[in-house]
């Protein structure tokens, strides 16, 4: 027999849009919507809603917006949503008080093969470390970050070329089938779970910052292109570029790699008419998309046409 569901969904960005939009276009009762309050943005301040938000309120279903998940407040409106389910899609860490709240659990979809890539940013350290598969996951949260018992996962290939974008949307789509295939078993009652592996050099997702976002130009080739497409589109791989006394904080959304025995030194920028080169190990990065301080993103050739390379210039 099939249990009746009553389902509240969490979750905050364009990544789970795709997933409660499965579960409405698929007539599961969502009883309620946890997502992050409006954030002030862009010049005017003005409030913004989440993707979530704004989808939510499109299908008339019940929002809660807690700034506090132990506010007691909270706690109680959540818990008079008599919710059996609750589904997580990238929101943040719940407290004991509100995973273990519905009869059958509290389950997450996190964008790695777990027990790899624990953490905040799965899919962009993916392919900063030049994996060439990773895939989604649910499991049942636990009382810490990305732990719980497994109960289905799914593998992708990464294109060589891809960036993180692309496999976010990628991602976004695989993951948002694979919670209503979860749904379903946990519907019908009919799976089992597994402990995530314990495994050695296991890999992990730290919160992307401005330190390992910047580029370390005496890395391998390899590394360097890695880390432009894994940042890319955002929050973009960085530099210093020393232009003349110019040092600017330039970022670098996309690139080509030449390689090539050469003896100039690392970092060494070199220009013609339509390309910029970065000398590195074994060959030359080629900047195809790059941004300049208070400038839009532009390709190299536009660049070209209204920015002047010093004959010394480099990257550090």
């Amino acid at each position: 027999m099939s249990k009746d569901l009553r389902i509240v969904f969490m979750g905050t960005p364009d990544f789970a849009v795709a997933t409660l939009k499965n579960l409405v276009e698929e007539n599961y009762n969502i009883v309620g919507v946890i997502t992050a309050p409006d954030k002030p943005a862009g010049r005017g301040r003005k409030l913004h809603k989440s993707a979530v938000k704004k989808y939510a309120e499109s299908q008339g279903l019940k929002i809660l917006q807690p700034t506090n998940l132990k506010n007691e407040d909270f706690i109680s409106n959540l818990r008079s949503l008599n919710a059996n389910l609750q589904i997580v899609v990238a929101f943040r860490m719940l407290p004991k008080v509100v995973w273990q709240m519905p009869e059958f659990g509290t389950f997450n979809l996190h964008a790695s093969l777990l027990p790899n890539y624990r953490g905040a940013a799965p899919i962009n350290w993916a392919i900063i470390n030049g994996e060439t598969r990773t895939g989604v996951s649910t499991f049942f949260i636990d009382d810490k970050i990305d732990t719980g018992e497994m109960i289905l996962q799914e593998e992708v290939d990464i294109d060589p070329k891809e960036n993180a974008g692309h496999l976010h949307n990628k991602l976004m789509v695989i993951g948002s089938q694979l919670v209503l295939k979860t749904v379903k078993l946990i519907e019908k009652g009919d799976f089992s779970t597994i402990p995530q592996p314990e495994i050695k050099n296991r890999k992990t997702a730290n919160k992307l910052n401005k330190d390992n976002c910047k580029i370390e130009w005496n890395g391998s080739i390899e590394s360097i292109f890695n880390k432009i497409r894994g940042l890319s589109p955002y929050p973009g791989a960085w530099s210093i570029l020393k232009n003349g006394e110019d040092s600017l904080n330039v970022k670098i959304y996309e690139a080509k790699k030449e390689y090539v025995n050469h003896e100039y030194k690392t970092g060494r920028i070199l220009t013609d008419k339509k390309s910029i080169k970065i000398a590195v190990k074994n060959g030359f990065i080629i900047i195809t998309e790059i941004q300049l301080p208070g400038k839009r993103k532009m390709d190299s050739i536009s660049l070209l046409n209204g920015y002047h390379f010093e004959a010394n210039s480099k990257m550090l």
